[in-house]
């Protein structure tokens, strides 16, 4: 009998070992495995400090078209998505800052290929391409968004590639179309177009389309494509990924918006709401770091720019009322610790909030007391892509290519600034080693291995 126990125990130790080992060989979704920002191995001897156009850069791949999806990586493949548009001279590029008022002026001529690109994450080898849709685009754009803004999502057996007003499509990672699921494009705000990445949980896949005729979240049969379930949302235009939350309790899908914050069943139910008051432009995407959710949003001219620290197996209503700060389930609140197009850090029980406009905040993680609040980057730094962190330093890419390497803690101090002198607005993939990240016309694949 102690012989079948000691084998019993052994066994487990092993499977959870290589359980580990496997979930760092992946970067399946946008932010990573937790969705996070942060590397589930921090002590990854290799990952980069210091880079540039040459220096650390293991290899570098072009990607024909425009987009701002984030690498995901299964394995030794990478994938990424881009839209080529063949009527070159009305291929607006993005431009980097602020945009008061109304999207891209019209739907862009030309016949535009909305392609997915498959690379070897050792030497940057495009493996295959498939070409996904061909057409005119059915809607307009951001002026600094692509029609490739969300990041595709694998389980390692499928790769789920969301154009967001076309249509989901699925592929095996050899470059199979297995399924295709259309999407009818609907009016945003100012013509914006969508950008919420999709989500999985086993053999479902998720995804929001929040528009100004019928917003809705859907939940696909992940082998088949077909429909399980479709709820209505009582929300106007958003961009927030959402996020698959597993708790000890129950699995849930928390999804921001800006009338309220809500969690889903997985089979498409309410379990909790969150009045949140939340900000006009809802775009920073929840995630969780030691048990507690974080929710956000903060366009910069908005007086109220709250995030929210919320504690698993909530009910019901669970708004704050208004001379609260707290209650049974929501932990912390802060009214202007909220962002605009970035999603904050949580690292080393510090929360990192990076602002548009070139300045950062930090707040304690557990409580929610201010640190150091809008401290300015050096002139001209100005930020959509979302910080992450490992090895005790913060790195903040700016738009102009620019990553700023903080000293994680309490005070503000820059490290180091390496430049890749590129327009960048895609978050990074961060795996065995290897930092990944996108620009304007490339993929940098910067490491410390040889």
């Amino acid at each position: 009998m102690m012989r079948i126990i000691t084998f019993f125990i052994i066994n487990l130790v092993f499977l959870s070992i290589s359980g580990l080992a496997e979930n760092t060989e992946h970067w399946p979704r946008l932010r990573g495995p937790q969705a996070n920002g942060l590397p589930l191995n921090q002590d990854q001897r290799d990952l980069p400090v210091k880079w540039s156009k040459t220096e650390n850069v293991l290899w570098k791949t072009d990607v024909p078209g425009m987009g701002w999806s984030s690498p995901v990586i299964w394995g030794d493949k990478v994938f990424v998505t881009s839209v080529v548009n063949d009527k070159v001279e009305d291929n607006v590029k993005p431009r980097a800052g602020l945009y008061l008022g109304r999207g891209r002026r019209g739907v862009p001529s030309g016949k535009h290929h909305w392609m997915v690109y498959c690379m070897n994450l050792q030497t940057g080898k495009v493996l295959w391409k498939n070409e996904a849709h061909t057409g005119e685009p059915p809607v307009g754009r951001h002026p600094k968004s692509t029609y490739a803004a969300e990041t595709p999502v694998t389980d390692g057996k499928r790769l789920y590639v969301l154009f967001g007003d076309i249509g989901l499509w699925c592929y095996d990672l050899n470059g199979k179309i297995l399924w295709k699921h259309k999407i009818t494009p609907k009016k945003t705000m100012f013509d914006y177009g969508a950008a919420a990445s999709p989500v999985l949980h086993k053999n479902q896949v998720f995804y929001v389309y929040d528009n100004h005729e019928q917003s809705y979240i859907a939940s696909l049969d992940a082998e088949k494509g077909t429909e399980n379930w479709r709820v209505m949302r009582k929300e106007k235009s958003t961009w927030a990924t959402p996020l698959v939350w597993q708790t000890k309790d129950r699995t849930e899908i928390v999804v921001p918006g800006k009338k309220k914050i809500l969690s889903y069943g997985l089979d498409g139910k309410l379990l909790w709401e969150l009045s949140g008051r939340m900000s006009n432009l809802v775009i920073p995407s929840p995630f969780v770091i030691d048990g507690l959710l974080y929710v956000t949003s903060g366009y910069f001219a908005d007086p109220h720019r709250p995030v929210y620290a919320i504690r698993p197996g909530a009910t019901g209503d669970i708004s704050l009322k208004e001379d609260q700060n707290s209650n049974d389930f929501i932990q912390w609140y802060q009214p202007k610790g909220g962002p605009y197009n970035t999603t904050p850090v949580v690292y080393n029980d510090i929360y990192y909030l990076l602002l548009d406009q070139g300045m950062i905040s930090t707040y304690d993680a557990k409580t929610g007391a201010k640190l150091y609040d809008r401290v300015r980057f050096p002139r001209g730094a100005s930020f959509t892509s979302s910080p992450w962190a490992y090895k005790d330093k913060v790195f903040c890419l700016a738009e102009n290519g620019k990553t700023y390497v903080l000293k994680a803690g309490k005070e503000f101090e820059i490290l180091h600034v390496n430049d890749l002198d590129d327009l960048c607005m895609a978050c990074p993939a961060i795996i065995d080693g290897k930092l990944l990240i996108r620009t304007q016309g490339s993929i940098y694949c910067i490491s410390g291995q040889k």
